[in-house]
């Protein structure tokens, strides 16, 4: 079974608030119905050893316990204080707080930004006083807060106990949703949670850094509704997944990132989809839905990380070992290859009818004698070409099927599992039938640290989530980083103009920065008079030429007609060049029209994008994916943040579910997968070198074979929208 990588070096400050020696609760209340009250019961009940200072100044005592008038007249000095008081009450006992030395504040309290320009104001007074007297603020509009480990329970809740499971979560109630199925699990605990509220003050980035120090928790999870600071979270993640899992569930889409865009990368950032991509790149195990939280949360605090995705099944039916096969194979999982020697091996202890490919199929083998499954196990676990195994069936229910004394042997069977999975590193994860009875041989292996579940699929996604960690893992200690690009003063002076004048770079600029950076471009003719297609024309010898309007003013060059393809010769080029004129006029009589930009017609190839973006909520994440006019249709595209390491560009490319055109079909030959990958190496690189870069979009490049040429690409439009200066 594997140990836990570290935890990381205690350095947070949050570590006084969320485990204190001393707690003032301010409208501490003898009232059952009111927050304050169940704070109270929730310290005392639990066990709680610090200081308890309850504030009413109208009551002398609280549940036993002495009551004071107010934070002032308290004769301790708790580090944190539970504010259970009205929002308009806040700003001032924060203050108090400050003059105390109070070093953490929890408010309960709603009604700030959340509700308007009026609580926002209220809010933004309470951040200032907060800040002029070093007072951390958890909330507002805050759930509360329990570190199980401390006996701290503010939300007196009952039947959770203490466990590895730390929990951030904006919804209280997803938190009772997760401590009820605990609850009925028996055997899942948590150690610290926080619901982070408005993050005026604290934020997803803080309380992960706090997890990832906290000695008592093996895995961080995140039920997240919308990041402050995407980009020092991932920051963070980089840092904690090192050491411990975390696993996400995001909810909807990052609101600040729907922002209307003019380019293609612009239109789909903002995205759920680029968020996961965004936290898959951390390290961060992200579940799709709400209810595999908890057992992946489970699986990996138990079980931290498998070697690989190569998976072996071991069954006593089946139909089960079919779909679990098929839940495998869906979730990016491989059966694993058993090498001879463990297939007879496997036939040496099963019967005639058993199937000793993956999945092993015991056929009845084990009816009879339930402890057989551990030496299957056994057997399995020792080849190389295994990184986890999945038991499948009806695993402790041997007892209750066939006779009662089969029992023993089935605790037998238990026993030997637990010592096999706390022996080796490859993680043993178990479905059976039988679970939510809970019998004693799956009590055993739960009690022991082998998580068993009552869900194929759910076992699956732990599978899967173990498998990512591990090549995550592996991946990170071998990553190479690449030297940032240096600007150039062409490049300098370019962004300078356009900044002077208030305008993008224009296309013939946009291609021009790339070839500075040694980005292969097509070549190219801006022609702002007619007359001079006839060199062209000649120069160019029947080739057929497309050629485009160059204009500040015209994003969508194909919408205003500025737009003709297969140009062969100077009169179709003087036709072209007057249509465009004219067209332009019309779409917008008060364009600047710089002149039209020639080119020769690209070769038919598989058109993909690359773009770039700087989140208002991550920072500058490059976009890969199909390209072409069905970009915004279809969005088969992959997100990364910068800067981009060598796997990072790979996995991009090798993300995108339209494989199969990239690898070619109906006989044509696939692209150049390496090619492109440099190129989203330097487009990451030329990014980093210019800050002045807002967008991107390289859209679309036509993807060719190797040999078709030196590059094996060609970029037909290219966009470089300019950070406009405050």
């Amino acid at each position: 079974m594997n140990t836990l990588e570290g935890h990381l070096p205690v350095r947070s400050p949050l570590h006084d608030i969320l485990a204190p020696s001393g707690i003032a609760v301010v409208g501490a209340s003898a009232d059952p119905t009111k927050r304050g009250y169940k704070a109270m019961v929730g310290l005392i009940n639990g066990g709680y050893q610090g200081h308890i200072y309850p504030i009413n100044p109208k009551a002398d005592h609280i549940l036993g316990v002495q009551a004071w008038p107010s934070l002032t007249e308290m004769p301790g000095c708790p580090e944190l204080a539970l504010l259970c008081t009205p929002a308009a009450t806040v700003p001032a006992l924060i203050a108090e707080c400050g003059r105390r030395g109070v070093k953490g504040a929890v408010i309960l309290a709603s009604g700030f930004g959340e509700t308007g320009e009026e609580g926002a104001a209220l809010e933004a007074q309470m951040m200032e006083i907060a800040r002029a007297h070093g007072v951390r603020i958890i909330g507002p509009n805050t759930s509360g807060m329990f570190n199980l480990h401390h006996q701290i329970n503010l939300l007196a809740l009952d039947n959770v106990k203490p466990g590895d499971i730390g929990i951030v979560s904006q919804s209280g109630n997803m938190l009772l949703s997760l401590a009820l199925e605990a609850q009925h699990n028996g055997q899942v605990g948590f150690s610290t949670y926080v619901g982070p509220g408005n993050q005026s003050d604290i934020g997803f980035n803080d309380y992960l850094r706090y997890l990832g120090e906290d000695e008592h928790t093996r895995v961080a999870t995140l039920y997240v509704e919308g990041f402050r600071d995407g980009q020092q979270f991932l920051k963070v993640a980089r840092d904690v997944t090192a050491m411990k899992p975390v696993v996400v569930y995001k909810s909807g889409a990052t609101e600040q990132g729907q922002k209307a865009a003019s380019s293609h990368t612009g239109a789909l950032a903002g995205s759920y989809q680029m968020t996961v991509d965004l936290l898959r790149q951390a390290g961060v195990s992200v579940v799709q839905y709400s209810d595999e939280i908890l057992p992946v949360a489970e699986g990996l605090g138990r079980l931290q990380k498998a070697p690989g995705k190569r998976v072996a099944v071991i069954s006593d039916g089946g139909g089960q070992a079919t779909i679990a096969a098929d839940r495998l194979s869906e979730a990016g999982l491989t059966l694993a290859e058993l090498s001879d020697a463990t297939r007879s091996a496997l036939r040496e202890v099963l019967l005639p009818q058993a199937s000793t490919l993956n999945p092993v199929d015991v056929a009845g083998s084990s009816d009879a004698n339930p402890s057989l499954l551990a030496s299957c196990i056994e057997l399995v676990m020792a080849d190389e070409g295994v990184d986890s195994v999945f038991l499948v069936g009806m695993l402790g229910g041997d007892s209750l099927r066939f006779a009662e004394s089969l029992m023993g042997d089935g605790m037998r069977g238990a026993e030997r599992m637990v010592e096999l999975a706390q022996a080796s590193e490859k993680p043993l994860v178990i479905y059976s039938l039988y679970a939510p009875i809970k019998p004693p041989a799956l009590r055993r292996l739960h009690e022991a640290g082998l998580p068993v579940y009552s869900s194929i699929e759910h076992a699956v996604r732990v599978l899967a989530a173990l498998g990512e960690r591990g090549e995550y893992l592996a991946i990170q200690q071998a990553q190479e980083t690449i030297a940032p690009a240096a600007p150039t003063e062409t490049g300098r002076a370019m962004f300078a103009a356009a900044k002077a004048e208030g305008r993008d770079l224009l296309e013939f600029e946009a291609k021009s920065l790339l070839a500075e950076h040694g980005i292969a471009v097509p070549e190219e003719w801006l022609v702002r008079r007619e007359d001079e297609l006839a060199e062209i024309a000649q120069r160019t010898q029947g080739k057929p030429l497309a050629m485009k309007v160059v204009s500040k003013d015209i994003l969508h060059k194909s919408d205003a007609g500025g737009v003709k393809l297969n140009l062969v010769g100077e009169a179709p080029l003087r036709d072209a060049f007057q249509a465009i004129q004219s067209n332009a006029q019309a779409y917008d009589p008060n364009a600047q029209i710089e002149g039209v930009l020639v080119t020769p017609m690209a070769e038919k190839g598989v058109e993909v994008i690359i773009g770039m973006l700087r989140d208002p909520i991550f920072g500058p994440v490059l976009m890969f994916g199909l390209g072409g006019i069905f970009v915004e249709v279809l969005e088969d595209v992959a997100f990364r943040s910068l800067p981009l390491t060598l796997h990072d560009a790979q996995s991009m490319v090798d993300q995108l579910k339209a494989q199969k055109v990239l690898a070619g079909v109906r006989g044509a030959a696939g692209v150049d997968k390496q090619a492109l990958v440099s190129l989203l190496m330097q487009v990451s690189q030329l990014v980093e070198a210019y800050p002045e870069i807002s967008e991107l979009d390289l859209n679309p490049v036509i993807a060719y074979p190797k040999g078709h040429s030196a590059a094996n690409y060609a970029i037909v439009d290219a966009r470089i929208i300019v950070e406009r200066q405050s």
